[in-house]
């Protein structure tokens, strides 16, 4: 029996992290956690992932890059003929935040490039061994950003609105190779993406008074890898606190 991975990308901290430490815990999926530059939180990011008696090695690509990850991916299956990779968790993205009217190429070009060409990139690297195995769960870190539009985010708003978009095409390709593809639309989440918000006044927004934990998400995550979200597919189910529009 081959040993069955997870590859998590922008796996070392935040969101990433614990989505890779519960995939591990909850399902005892082996993780493939990819990373760009921080290579000290990686290493102690895998050093929690391997307490939890599962296998845990590091990737390092660009997922906007895409020979890159093509290139490190497939160098990884030849190296490892006795795995595959079962679950896609693409979670790597960044924020150029700035009104449209003064935007940079450089800041639309980059945000674009991590998240929708990243979701490309990396799911195109895996996909083909899913649909043979006849078995795969590809889940999308997006954001209410994408669906709901935010000031001050248009570059943000459209990758990830073209990843909502993209989630629901590609579900009704694969579906009947049972592999699956959602998105999980986070809203304000303890993480280093939300350190310079004004917590207090964002708070007073949310139904539940509150911002989410990064946990709180990866317990989504993890359900909807797992076998029991079989019937779920093209999905984008918001983790929020009850704020929408």
């Amino acid at each position: 029996m081959k040993l069955k991975y997870a590859l998590v990308t922008g796996g070392s901290r935040g969101i990433g992290k614990a989505i890779a430490l519960k995939l591990a815990e909850d399902l005892g999926y082996n993780i493939l956690l990819n990373y760009q530059s921080n290579e000290q939180a990686a290493l102690d990011t895998q050093g929690l992932v391997t307490a939890k008696n599962v296998r845990c090695e590091l990737v390092k690509f660009d997922v906007s890059n895409s020979e890159e990850v093509s290139v490190e991916v497939e160098k990884w299956q030849v190296n490892n003929p006795g795995a595959q990779i079962e679950v896609l968790v693409n979670n790597a993205g960044i924020t150029k935040d700035g009104l449209f009217l003064w935007m940079k190429p450089e800041d639309w070009q980059s945000v674009i490039n991590t998240s929708l060409n990243g979701f490309y990139n990396c799911t195109q690297a895996v996909v083909k061994n899913m649909l043979t195995q006849r078995y795969g769960r590809i889940i999308n870190i997006v954001s209410l950003s994408g669906l709901k539009g935010n000031p001050g985010q248009v570059n943000y708003s459209a990758a990830k609105g073209a990843v909502i978009a993209a989630t629901k095409a590609l579900a009704q390709e694969i579906g009947k190779r049972k592999v699956t593809v959602n998105a999980v639309a986070p809203g304000f989440i303890q993480s280093d993406m939300t350190t310079d918000f004004d917590e207090a006044g964002l708070k007073k927004m949310i139904p539940v008074a509150r911002f989410g934990e990064a946990e709180e998400v990866a317990d989504l995550v993890s359900f909807l890898a797992s076998k029991k979200a079989s019937y779920i597919t093209g999905e984008v189910i918001n983790i929020n606190g009850g704020l929408y529009s």
